[in-house]
């Protein structure tokens, strides 16, 4: 890979990446892409709307340890407003995979990535 697309790291340090800790789940009314989740971030909570619909269902996120982009500026979608971004990969059949701890026993929510 040439030069080109690479980012310092400094400017990799003002992405906020957090574990967090999904408590609570539901469908976004209206829309069939969007779930809605209320995520632990240690001290605080955050709503966070993700397009997983097609994929997972809600019941499948509560529990479940998520690393989170918690500086990401706030965003309206239908309706709702999303605090963060829920990181995951894209297969190669398209199905997103969240990312998580490795041991999710051994990260506590609102630790930073680092």
């Amino acid at each position: 890979m040439s030069g080109e697309g690479y980012i310092t790291i400094d400017e990799f340090k003002k992405v906020d990446l957090r574990v967090g800790k999904v408590v609570e789940a539901g469908p976004v009314p209206g829309s069939r892409k969007l779930i809605r989740l209320v995520v632990d971030l240690g001290g605080e909570r955050r709503q966070v709307l993700a397009g997983l619909a097609k994929w997972y269902k809600p019941e499948d996120f509560v529990g479940k340890m998520v690393v989170v982009v918690a500086n990401l500026k706030p965003k309206r979608m239908a309706g709702l407003e999303s605090q963060g971004m829920i990181l995951a990969t894209c297969g190669e059949d398209g199905k997103p995979v969240p990312l998580a701890p490795w041991d999710p026993g051994a990260a506590r929510p609102g630790e930073r990535v680092c």
